[in-house]
């Protein structure tokens, strides 16, 4: 659940400020999964979800989407999140993820890979506990299916719990066909290092840039060959921008997929800018249209 604040002016200690308090469907993997199935795709969730009325809520609002849910609840709380909003419509996070990453490897069922033309990932779910082993599994056997694998970097202080080379590590052990994350996340995994090397963990990589734009990367056929193409988008006033990237992977997989675009296949300039323009177009519905309170 995302818990959405933006205060009308700074917080002062000691006493209160005037804002807004929502309660959202949140989680990154979800947020994807339901702005694909609204772009008419089949979407499937994947997840461990706690024993309590939370969980039951949450999943109730993915299959309200049309979203099919594998949901392993466990006992505990579901996860939680608190979303502060500044005045600019930018984030920054606090989170509580209860039992997110309690979902064991024996708890994915093939048959739930079944037909599956693409899997992702958000790097939140290779970073720790039972999670990490189910989520390299279910990628393993996704593959073995000739699933597209995708990774987005998800949030650059997490990814970087252990340092930039275990970041590293981390993203290659799960060998994405696709690497999704913003500018900061880019930088925050490279370093000194050029947006060329991201091409190093997949073959296409996507940097977001927010009202920027964005930067898609591929790899050619001949050894160090690099293309680049910068992709713009009309700026929005937004004035929360919680699930937009998010709802931009999704964008820009369901144009993928539907172009035919499969693992190992050439890489087109025009099927990759046409992807990046329906991601931008998936996010700027996210950002303008309105948002479902959870609780109400």
């Amino acid at each position: 659940m995302d818990i959405v604040v933006g205060a009308e002016r700074a917080a002062v200690s000691g006493t209160d400020v005037p804002g807004t308090i929502r309660f959202r469907a949140g989680g990154s993997a979800a947020n994807t999964a339901r702005s694909f199935a609204a772009l008419g795709g089949d979407a499937s969730f994947i997840g461990a979800l706690g024993n309590d009325e939370l969980g039951g809520r949450l999943i109730a609002t993915l299959r309200a989407y049309g979203v099919t849910v594998h949901a392993v609840r466990r006992r505990g709380l579901s996860a939680r999140l608190v979303a502060l909003v500044s005045k600019d419509g930018q984030r920054s996070f606090i989170t509580d993820r209860g039992v997110a990453d309690a979902l064991p490897v024996g708890a994915v069922k093939d048959s739930w890979l079944s037909g599956i033309h693409a899997l992702h990932v958000p790097a939140y779910s290779l970073i720790g506990g039972l999670l990490a082993n189910a989520s390299l599994d279910a990628i393993g056997r996704a593959r073995g299916k000739g699933a597209l694998i995708s990774v987005d970097l998800a949030s650059a202080r997490p990814l970087l719990s252990r340092g930039r080379r275990a970041a590293a590590d981390l993203i290659r052990s799960a060998a994405p066909d696709v690497l999704f994350g913003n500018a900061a996340e880019a930088a925050a995994l490279l370093g000194p290092s050029t947006l060329a090397k991201l091409l190093e963990f997949a073959p296409v990589a996507v940097v977001k840039q927010g009202s920027g734009g964005g930067r898609v990367l591929w790899a050619g056929d001949r050894k160090g060959e690099v293309f680049e193409s910068v992709v713009a988008t009309k700026p929005i006033a937004a004035v929360d921008t919680t699930g937009a990237g998010d709802a931009f992977d999704a964008g820009f997989l369901h144009s993928l997929i539907a172009s035919g675009y499969r693992p190992g296949a050439a890489r087109n300039a025009t099927v990759l800018r046409r992807a990046a323009l329906a991601g931008h177009r998936a996010a700027a519905r996210t950002l303008t249209a309105p948002r479902k309170e959870l609780l109400t």
